[in-house]
């Protein structure tokens, strides 16, 4: 069995939720994770910001740890980055996109909702995407920094506060023949019971984190490494935390181990 070096890299936390598909598919790799939480959220910052805040970072990484592959575990960043990167890179780049495809095919009554950052569902990526596939679906566009936060609060052993939740989900509670949502973000799969009870009517909730992981497989078979990486899932941010005891005992849970960056 290939082990291989992975950097998954997010503005925040939310890439765990790829991180987690791959370290199933993949246990005995050595994982990397970065969250650039001086950046956070990217929702809120210019394309040029984000395209040469992640190639900085991952740079730097590679510098230090030298890696195999790198999974954008951001669908923010992946609308913008991915091209760079793989200029700069000449190991896979993996990147992260909203499921509009499988959505549109699965979805009964063929009205369907995207849920992802204010960023993402306004990318002329994400036109293209609902143009390509799901012209036939009503499409429904919900942008939230709020759930990203509370996704990092559960992340960090807090409990999650559903008011909130059902207040910024409101705009979709009405909609009776919403049945399928695209998960747009990498955070919502950790918050998807508590979308559910705030939006009963809907019966599918597409994560791409599977078909991500099996992607990052595919590509690291082809490339038959071998790492002599002594380094095993550690975690870096790109700034001081609070609590940093707190987020320590949390990340442990996802077996990381905090590194300065």
């Amino acid at each position: 069995m290939n082990k291989s070096t992975v950097l998954f890299f997010d503005s925040g936390m939310g890439g765990l939720s790829v991180y987690r598909e791959a370290k199933k598919l993949m246990p005995d790799n050595h994982y990397l994770y970065c969250f650039d939480n001086a950046g956070f959220p990217y929702s809120e910052k210019s394309e040029e910001t984000i395209i040469q805040q992640t190639l900085d970072i991952c740079k730097k990484i590679n510098q230090n740890y030298p890696l195999d592959a790198i999974v954008i575990a951001c669908n923010t960043a992946s609308t913008v980055v991915l091209p760079p990167l793989r200029e700069q890179f000449s190991i896979p780049i993996v990147g992260t996109v909203p499921a509009i495809k499988p959505a549109a095919e699965i979805s009964q009554t063929k009205h369907i909702g995207l849920l992802a950052t204010k960023g993402t569902v306004k990318r002329p990526y994400v036109n293209d995407l609902i143009h390509q596939f799901a012209t036939h679906c009503i499409v429904e566009r919900l942008g939230s920094t709020k759930l990203v936060e509370i996704a990092e609060h559960k992340i960090q052993g807090k409990s999650v506060d559903l008011i909130a939740l059902k207040n910024e989900l409101s705009p979709w509670a009405s909609i009776e023949n919403l049945d399928t949502i695209c998960l747009g973000c990498t955070h919502f799969p950790l918050i998807k019971d508590e979308i559910q009870i705030c939006l009963p009517q809907v019966k599918n909730f597409m994560d791409p984190g599977f078909a991500i992981a099996k992607r990052l497989q595919f590509l690291l078979d082809k490339l038959e490494v071998q790492s002599k990486s002594e380094v095993k899932n550690q975690v870096f941010c790109t700034q001081d935390v609070e609590n940093k005891h707190q987020l320590e005992q949390a990340l442990a849970l996802w077996d990381l181990m905090a590194l300065p960056f």
